[in-house]
């Protein structure tokens, strides 16, 4: 696999984020609820991840802006700007459940350039930089095959609003219970896109994903064979909350599972 100079910094910058969250799992002082939101947490370790990708990026690159989830925005005079999600799946970090991951993408004018999936516990960085394929370690990724829904392992997530029901969320999981063969919800956006594109997942949608949730997942999947829209079949955008995300094969059928959901009502005990 040949890396660009922004690629190998992404990857080093991952992979001593992973350094850092490992380190810090089973040992967290500080648990902190964001917005007043209980089910929306940051702790020292996503602090700490994101501070140390700061450095590399903007020590190697040092006109570039950047965009955190934690720590907000850095503006540069360059023309690119990192994206970053130092932990992503921090609720099942706290809880010393494995599945999370460090998320990393440069874009220009709008355009992921290049980006890195990477989850520390399995050793699995999944990487991509448009225009020359997805790797998992080295390996050339492809997205499955599967053509049918009924055979189609899906996987979503939900927003941290989701009592409120935004996009009709309830409704469309309910919708896809009835035509899936099996959804799952792991906790880790960035690791729902890399599975996508692994051909482990056929499909992923989430009505409100961040752009540092999908900068770079969105990218593996193109670059895997897959595609990428918003839930009207739109090109997707990076600040456009919407997201799907498939092996292609089964994308309208999910669209249209998508549009026809909203048309259902779900009573919610109070």
């Amino acid at each position: 696999m040949q890396t660009s100079d922004f690629l190998h910094t992404a990857i080093e910058a991952a992979r001593a984020a992973g350094h850092v969250l490992t380190s810090h799992l089973g040992a967290l002082k500080h648990i902190e609820a964001k917005q007043q939101q209980r089910n929306n947490l940051v702790t020292e370790a996503d602090r700490a991840s994101e501070h140390i990708i700061r450095d590399i990026l903007l020590g190697r690159f040092p006109t570039h802006s950047l965009l955190g989830e934690e720590g907000g925005a850095v503006t540069g005079t360059g023309e690119y700007r990192w994206i970053v999600d130092p932990l992503d799946g921090t609720t099942n970090f706290t809880h010393g459940l494995s599945l999370f991951s460090v998320s990393i993408a440069v874009e220009r004018a709008g355009e992921v350039l290049a980006g890195v999936v990477y989850d520390p516990m399995a050793d699995e960085l999944f990487a991509a930089e448009r225009g020359s394929g997805a790797y998992l370690n080295d390996r050339k990724l492809q997205v499955s095959g599967v053509r049918d829904i009924q055979d189609a392992m899906l996987v979503t997530g939900f927003p941290y609003t989701v009592r409120e029901n935004p996009e009709f969320c309830r409704e469309r999981f309910v919708a896809f219970l009835h035509h899936a063969q099996a959804i799952r919800r792991l906790g880790s956006a960035a690791l729902d896109c890399a599975y996508v594109a692994a051909g482990r997942i056929d499909g992923y949608w989430e009505v409100a994903l961040q752009a540092w949730d999908k900068a770079a997942g969105m990218l593996l999947i193109e670059e895997a064979g897959g595609r990428v829209t918003t839930f009207d079949g739109g090109p997707l955008e990076l600040f456009h909350p919407p997201f799907l995300g498939s092996n292609g094969h089964i994308h309208d059928v999910m669209l249209d599972i998508l549009a026809k959901a909203r048309d259902v009502r779900i009573q919610i005990p109070e």
